[in-house]
C-alpha cells in the first residue's frame, strides 16, 4: 500500500517527502513535547481520557479508510461498504507508453464522504496530540497549523494530477463525492 500513495508513486524521492522527513517530522512533530516539557500542563484523568479517546478514534477512522480502499482492490471492486455493495469507477487511463490500465475508484464509505477524506483523521490526530498543550501560546499548534496547510493544499494537487490521469471518468467520480473532504463545507 505504500507504494501506492501519491507521496511514493508520483512524487518519488522529490522535495516534498525528503524534506518533510528530514525537516518537518523532527521538528513540527516533536514541537509540542518540546513544549509540553518546558511548560507542563495537567489536565487530570477525566479530560486526558477524551482526548486519548478521540485520538483513538481518529486512528481507528483512518486505518478503516485505507483499509477500505485496500479491501476494495483485494476483490476487484467486489465487496461490501459499510453492509452495501461498493459504490466504485473502472477508470482507464493510458501511461506514457501507450499501454492502457485500469484503476478503481470507490466512491463509497469514507471515500464517499470526502475525495480526500482521509486526511480529516489524520489533521484531528494532530490537534488531539497538541491539544494537551493549552490554548496559552499559538507555537504548539504549528505542528496543526503546517499539517491543515499541507494537506489542504494537497488536495488540490491530487485532484489536478488525478483529473489529468483519469479525465472524463475523475469528473464523473468528482459528481459523485462532490466534496474535497468535509461534506457541506470543502
Amino acid at each position: 500500500a505504500v507504494v501506492s500513495t501519491q507521496s511514493t508513486g508520483v512524487d518519488r524521492a522529490g522535495y516534498y517527502i525528503c524534506w518533510g522527513c528530514l525537516v518537518y517530522i523532527t521538528g513540527f512533530y516533536t514541537s509540542v513535547s518540546l513544549y509540553l516539557v518546558n511548560k507542563p500542563v495537567h489536565l487530570g484523568g477525566p479530560l486526558s481520557a477524551v482526548i486519548l479517546v478521540l485520538g483513538v478514534l481518529s486512528i481507528a477512522i483512518n486505518f478503516l479508510a485505507d483499509k477500505q480502499k485496500q479491501d476494495i482492490r483485494a476483490s476487484d471492486g467486489k465487496c461490501l461498504i459499510w453492509g452495501k455493495p461498493a459504490k466504485v469507477i473502472r477508470a482507464k487511463y493510458v501511461l506514457e507508453s501507450g499501454e492502457q490500465r485500469e484503476s478503481i475508484l470507490l466512491a463509497s464509505g469514507w471515500w464517499g464522504v470526502g475525495r480526500h477524506f482521509h486526511y480529516v483523521p489524520e489533521l484531528l490526530l494532530a490537534f488531539f496530540w497538541t491539544v494537551p498543550a493549552g490554548f496559552e501560546n499559538l507555537m504548539p499548534y504549528s505542528y496543526v497549523i503546517f499539517l491543515f496547510i499541507l494537506l489542504t493544499h494537497r488536495t488540490f494537487r491530487d485532484d489536478e494530477k488525478c483529473g489529468a490521469k483519469y479525465t472524463s471518468f475523475w469528473e464523473t467520480y468528482c459528481k459523485l463525492v462532490p466534496y474535497k473532504m468535509i461534506p457541506g463545507i470543502f
